[in-house]
């Protein structure tokens, strides 16, 4: 796999790229992409890694694999392309933006603007095959990813990790939360929203944390 990432991570994670759990990944994802509908586009795998460069990060979402239906993958966890019906986890997010900093509810699924401010959208699994949710995992992304909120929570100091739901939370456990602001709750899914997500005020929190620590908050 020909790695087009940023700069500052492709260095971060230089080491990664060595590994041979790496190179046993590169060879799957590639015969998958050769012979499978996998999401999202091959060109979009690092997609959440280049739109938001290792030293601009503030925010860090973790979600589990990318959307497996057509034209709704594009590389960040919980985004879907503009004009993509906007899914019911998300739409939950919505809603506990609305109810947190009464923000209206976007027409639109793509959470692009909130990447180009800092907020890494990193899914454990960066590939799903066509349909087949959960496909990709236990292959080597989440390895990666671990790497990635490692180097992340080692190198940079007063970030903000939102964990939500069990899986997230269980990739999170190593942060140091005296050094960073780990927010938890259950997940945004229909299934378990009403048991935490709702009323979390997450992203209040968030813009409050890093006001206080000198760094401008983000407009959601």
């Amino acid at each position: 796999m020909d790695v087009k990432m940023e700069q500052r991570w492709k260095v971060q994670m230089k080491e990664e790229f060595e590994k041979e759990y790496f190179k046993s990944l590169t060879t799957f994802i590639r015969e998958e992409y050769a012979g499978k509908t996998i999401y999202p586009p091959a060109k979009l795998i690092f997609n959440a890694f280049n739109g938001c460069p290792f030293d601009e990060v503030k925010v860090v979402i973790v979600g589990q694999d990318p959307y497996h239906e057509p034209g709704q993958a594009h590389g960040l966890c919980f985004s879907v392309n503009e004009g993509v019906p906007i899914p019911p986890s998300l739409l939950n997010i919505y809603k506990e933006l609305k109810n947190d900093l009464s923000k209206p509810v976007p027409v639109s699924g793509n959470l692009e603007r909130w990447a180009g401010q800092g907020v890494l959208l990193l899914n454990a699994t960066l590939t799903v095959q066509a349909h087949r949710a959960g496909s990709h995992q236990g292959k080597g992304w989440e390895e990666f990813t671990d790497a990635a909120i490692t180097h992340l929570a080692r190198e940079r100091d007063h970030l903000v990790f939102i964990l939500w739901g069990a899986y997230a939370q269980r990739k999170g456990a190593s942060i140091d939360a005296n050094r960073h602001l780990v927010l938890k709750s259950p997940h945004p899914s229909p299934l378990s929203a009403h048991r935490g997500f709702f009323g979390n005020k997450h992203f209040s929190r968030t813009n409050d944390y890093l006001s206080a620590h000198g760094i401008k908050p983000i407009d959601w």
